[in-house]
Formats: structure tokens, C-alpha cells, sequence
């Protein structure tokens, strides 16, 4: 691999703004990256709720890949600057230099020189949906009968293996009040203020930690109201939660969303009521996995301590995971994510891209 090529070539998708309201740049996103790999390779194409993705292997269609690697091309939205990719130092700043953007191009360039060339059938799975939950690229890939024996999806991890990560559980509170003149207010519910204290209750349970801590949180994510009149008792509102749970916590792990809800219920005022739209539980991929393991040596052979981590955030390998196919998140390092000074590390762009190399170089397959 020329590194200054493909450097050139990340900075040309980084450039792009591909976030989940411009479909036009999630499909030019995926383009570039298809036109990048090149030709000799079968293309599947789906699509679900105006997001794009692509499925490419060599040879014939209906197999069940040994090996699938996973990108997401989609990130959230940035200021325009922040599509205008610069290096400092060892350093690659722009969204989705991190997360992950820079790690699915070099999944990318792994493929498009070794795919053909196994002896067992890999794939490249390319998404445009990652960030708003996944469900319109991998879950509907997957629903379409995609499978595979392991996957690597490329987020970022300095070259680590990411086998655990916690469930997501994205709820509404829903509050409903009566209206009345704010100068009388014992005449009116206030559905804001039923809302507000239902969210302390469950912050009350659930207290933002000041530190790193693995145990359930809970975001309360935006809060939004009909009324528009500043002397009027709103009659409704809605707050919306993001919850991360780990599988230690048995209120959730392994719950239905009707169970969820009635617990949910019990934090709730009168009048506010839990609303379960998504509920994914934790992911785990066995440690003793063969291909865990061979990440973690080809990892320890470019230098590297190949450790095991727990994230708190979630992937598309969960999709996975729920269908009891081993999932890792395995990419370049980093800092930054979803902030101003999102950035890629550079020095580890050559190791990763050594590492995958190094996988897919058993002529058995890995493991």
C-alpha cells in the first residue's frame, strides 16, 4: 500500500459530508468507496429507508461468508470546516477521520488485494446508516439472508479488540397534561413538569457517573412541547432517553420491551408514560474465539498489546451478535469522536492495515 495515496484518497471521503439528512452524499460516500475497491468483484446493492448499502465478494452470489468486514460511511453532522480534512503532525483531523471513515477505507484496501485471492469466501460490507441505529443497512442485509461466520467491523479501537459491548435501550416519555393560563395555573397540568420529575426519578436511580464506569446511564436527550405561548400551562410533552445498560444490570438485560416498559412505568408520574422504540441488548463475542485470537496476535505482531476492551458505545455487530455470529470492532486509533477535534492517528494507519493482512493470511482460513 502507498500510504500517500491512500491518504490522499481518505481525505477525498472525509471531504465528504455524508450525514444521515443528505442522502445524495451518504450514496456519493458509498459510490467512492465501491469505485475504490474496483472492478472483478460481485456488487449486491440494497436499500431501505432511503440508506444505501452494498454487499461486494468475489465470485458467485448466495454464500455464507467465512469472513465479513464492516464499514459504516455515514457520520453526524459537523461544522463545514470540519469537511475539510488537514494533517498535523501524525494527526488526520475531520469528521469521520475516527469513527470511521479511515478505518473502512483500509478495510477496503485489504479486500480489493487479498479477497480474491483466499480460499474461503469474504465479504465487504458497506453501510449508510450506522449512526442514526443500523437498521436500514446491516439489520436489513441481514434480513435478506446475509450471513457470515465472523465479522470485523472497523471502529475504532488503536488496534485493540472491542468484544463487549452495552445494550441500547432509546425510550419516549410521554406526558400528558391540560392547558390552562399560566396566571392560573392551579387550573391547568403541567405536562412539562410531570415529565421533569419523571426524568429525576430515574436519574435519581440512575445518576450521570463523573467518571468512566461501567453500569447503566441514562441521557436524557431533548424535550420538546406543542405549547408555543408563554402564558399557557403546556398540556403536553415529550423527553426523549438514550440508555446504555450493561448485562449485569438484570432490570434490563434480557428483558422484553413490555417488561422494560413496566419498569420504566414505575419511575413515571401520573399521566407520563414510557414509550420502548428501540431495545438492543448487550454483545458479547467468547474471548477463546479462533478469530479473536488471531486478531490478537497479528495485533502483538505490529507492536501492539491486541487487549480485549468494552465499549460502552454500540456497533452494527450487535445485529450480528443477535443472531449468534461472532462480532469484533478492530480499527485504527484515535480521539475525538463526534466532536470538534475528531481525529485520526496516523501511525497507526500502517499496523492496521499490516494486521489485516496478517488475518487473512492463513490459506485455511483464520483461525
Amino acid at each position: 500500500m502507498d500510504a500517500e495515496l491512500f491518504l490522499a484518497s481518505a481525505c477525498e471521503l472525509l471531504a465528504i459530508p455524508s450525514t444521515s439528512e443528505q442522502p445524495g452524499e451518504l450514496r456519493r460516500a458509498l459510490d467512492y468507496v465501491l469505485d475504490f475497491v474496483g472492478p472483478g468483484f460481485t456488487v449486491e446493492r440494497f436499500e431501505s429507508g432511503g440508506k444505501p448499502s452494498a454487499l461486494v465478494y468475489p465470485g458467485p452470489g448466495g454464500q455464507r461468508f467465512r469472513v465479513i468486514l464492516n464499514a459504516h460511511l455515514d457520520v453526524v453532522p459537523a461544522p463545514a470546516a470540519q469537511f475539510r480534512p488537514h494533517r498535523d503532525g501524525d494527526r488526520l483531523f475531520a469528521r469521520g477521520a475516527q469513527d470511521m471513515k479511515l478505518s473502512g477505507l483500509l478495510a477496503a484496501q485489504v479486500f480489493r488485494e487479498q479477497a480474491a485471492r483466499l480460499s474461503y469466501p469474504v465479504a465487504l460490507q458497506l453501510v449508510t446508516d450506522e449512526e442514526v441505529g443500523g437498521r436500514d443497512g446491516t439489520r436489513h442485509q441481514l434480513e435478506h439472508g446475509v450471513r457470515g461466520d465472523f465479522v470485523i467491523v472497523g471502529e475504532t479501537s488503536g488496534l485493540d479488540i472491542v468484544s463487549e459491548s452495552k445494550g441500547m435501550l432509546v425510550v419516549r416519555l410521554l406526558a400528558a397534561g391540560r392547558n390552562a393560563h399560566s396566571a392560573y395555573p392551579w387550573l391547568g397540568d403541567n405536562a412539562l413538569v410531570k415529565l421533569q420529575s419523571s426524568v429525576a426519578s430515574l436519574l435519581a436511580r440512575y445518576p450521570a457517573p463523573a467518571e468512566e464506569v461501567w453500569r447503566t446511564t441514562v441521557t436524557l436527550a431533548r424535550v420538546r412541547t406543542q405549547n408555543q405561548a408563554r402564558n399557557q400551562v403546556p398540556a403536553d410533552a415529550e423527553g426523549l432517553l438514550d440508555i446504555r445498560f450493561p448485562a449485569a444490570d438484570t432490570d434490563l438485560a434480557g428483558r422484553t420491551s413490555a417488561e422494560v416498559t413496566a419498569y420504566l412505568q414505575g419511575f413515571c408520574e401520573p399521566g407520563v408514560t414510557p414509550v420502548v422504540d428501540i431495545l438492543d441488548p448487550p454483545h458479547r463475542a467468547d474471548s477463546d474465539q479462533p478469530e479473536v485470537r488471531r486478531l490478537r496476535d497479528v495485533a502483538r505482531r505490529q507492536g501492539y498489546a491486541g487487549g480485549l476492551l468494552r465499549k460502552h458505545g454500540v456497533s452494527d455487530g450487535r445485529f450480528y451478535g443477535q443472531l449468534g455470529i461472532p462480532a469484533v470492532a478492530f480499527g485504527v486509533g484515535g480521539s475525538g469522536q463526534h466532536g470538534p477535534d475528531e481525529y485520526a492517528d496516523l501511525t497507526t494507519v500502517a499496523s492496521y492495515y499490516r494486521a489485516l493482512c496478517d488475518f487473512f493470511g492463513a490459506v485455511d482460513g483464520p483461525g
